[in-house]
């Protein structure tokens, strides 16, 4: 998300006319500082870096070739400038500018205030500001992948989390304005996309733009096909169409408006050699029309998120997740019963406020019942205005939470070995997105599944012509895979293809 609405504020600097990005602090006239609150880690980085320019102001007059213009501005942004405003403005001449995630329009101004003396915070929260109307500028110009932000904020209230207080309450973009976004990126050669959101998979169209909802809604034949395929599965009971089986949410869902499956339906369809993945979405987010969507569209990555945090109930509870272990383990059967070789990966928290021996015990279980090919691990680290600050207390040791951090982790990797041994053997659709760092003589991409895969930059067949060619970023390559590390694959190139014609081919 930070990467994204980097790209929103430099399309608004860009359009209040300042100019390039420069590689060195010592040559700029305003320096953004992009933050995260999340953990006190993230925290630390950004408070040893406002040190590091306030040492460059300080001294920016001992240099002559500086005296002919003022020293940088530093304008913090994003959930710390939210969550440390006063802090942050009180700083011993370390920031000029506080500017929260809702307020990047108002940079420009709050610039302008600072050079005539003036106190320049906005931190105001919205129910409403999407950046819908503002184009990113993209940062990295000759990537091949790019993210596309479709909503922000978050209802969801977890006990541990920052989040809500820093982002707000959950808004979502209109269809039409991500739908022109993607094609624009398309334009420029981009060929995966990624989308962004607090909550992505509980965004929720309520523009009523004309003509969309009509062009969503399944024909009748559509509809039959869906219901059947209900039917055919393990699972009797109705599936809500809003939430998992099992799960529940602290608010008031929404029962209108066009929900992700349709937005993730539309994409897919309008640009079909374009691949889709989205991050982060949270379980109680996936019925069955999503995951249908999923299986049924090929250039939707059949890789999914699922943050479990914990793998014991009576944590998940304190956490106010919203499920048990149990309706999470039946989450994960019903996934991988309608997509079949689906890759998963997921979040966990050590050390959360109460946990005992036996609650970590439960969670290193279900990383192995599971089998992730991912997974982001960290020990709880308390976090102001949550209402785990408010209502537990942070009771494990610190050298504890290591311990089980370090256990977790461990657990994951002998997990995650198996899952990608898996792959020896088979062919992989792989998009090219640059040479391997470490080896210029081979490609790096991704497969379907999200694995990092390597393979030699020796010309292959094309799929259409046969003849001899080279490849590119941005070319799809079918890749048969023939070893692996903990982190990534390796193959031999057996030919250039597209997305559909890999998929349309015999398995």
């Amino acid at each position: 998300m930070n990467f994204n609405d980097l790209e929103v504020v430099l399309a608004i600097m860009k359009k209040a006319g300042y100019g390039d990005i420069v590689q060195l602090p010592e040559e700029s006239d305003v320096i953004l500082i992009n933050t995260c609150a999340i953990r006190d880690n993230a925290e630390n980085k950004i408070w040893q870096r406002l040190n590091y320019f306030k040492h460059i102001k300080s001294n920016w007059r001992k240099n002559g070739t500086k005296s002919s213009r003022p020293p940088p501005k530093v304008a913090v942004l994003g959930c710390m400038a939210e969550r440390l405003k006063e802090k942050l403005i009180e700083a011993d001449k370390m920031v000029d500018v506080v500017c929260g995630p809702d307020a990047y329009r108002d940079l420009p101004r709050l610039l302008s205030s600072v050079e005539q003396g003036q106190q320049a915070i906005n931190t105001l929260l919205s129910l409403e500001e999407t950046y819908a109307d503002v184009s990113p500028v993209r940062i990295a110009k000759d990537s091949v992948t790019a993210f596309v932000s479709i909503m922000r904020g978050c209802n969801n209230m977890c006990s541990f989390c920052i989040v809500p207080f820093t982002r707000g309450r959950e808004r979502s973009r209109p269809l039409e304005s991500i739908v022109r976004e993607v094609g624009e990126l398309w334009e420029q050669g981009v060929k995966e996309v990624t989308l962004l959101g607090q909550n992505v998979n509980s965004y929720c169209d309520l523009s009523n733009t004309p003509g969309i909802r009509e062009g969503e809604e399944d024909t009748p034949d559509e509809e039959q096909r869906r219901e059947e395929e209900k039917k055919k599965t393990k699972k009797s009971e109705a599936v809500s169409d809003v939430l998992s089986s099992g799960f529940s949410a602290i608010y008031r869902t929404n029962e209108s408006g066009l929900r992700f499956a349709s937005l993730l339906k539309c994409l897919a369809e309008t640009y079909p050699e374009m691949r889709f993945r989205f991050t982060s979405p949270h379980p109680k987010d996936f019925p069955d029309d999503l995951l249908l969507v999923m299986r049924e569209q090929h250039n939707v990555c059949n890789s999914i998120h699922l943050p479990v945090q914990s793998g014991s109930s009576r944590v998940l509870e304190r956490m106010r997740r919203g499920y048990t272990r149990e309706a999470y383990l039946e989450l994960v059967e019903r996934i991988r019963e309608i997509i079949p070789g689906v890759a998963l990966s997921s979040d966990f928290i050590a050390g959360f406020c109460g946990e005992t021996e036996e609650d970590h015990l439960q969670t290193l279980s279900i990383v192995e019942t599971v089998g992730y090919e991912m997974a982001y691990m960290f020990a709880y680290s308390m976090r102001e205005k949550t209402p785990a600050h408010r209502h537990d207390v942070d009771d494990v040791p610190e050298e504890v939470k290591q311990r089980r951090l370090s256990e977790l982790i461990a657990t994951f990797k002998r997990s995650s070995a198996a899952r990608y041994h898996s792959q020896l053997g088979k062919t992989q659709l792989v998009l090219i997105e640059a040479p391997n760092k470490r080896n210029p003589n081979e490609w790096g991409g991704r497969c379907d599944s999200g694995q990092k895969v390597f393979f030699s930059r020796a010309p292959v067949p094309d799929h259409q012509s046969g003849d001899l060619v080279d490849t590119k970023p941005g070319d799809y390559v079918a890749v048969k895979i023939l070893d692996t590390t903990f982190a990534s694959l390796r193959g031999e190139p057996l030919r250039r293809t597209s997305l559909q014609a890999f998929y349309s081919e015999p398995s």
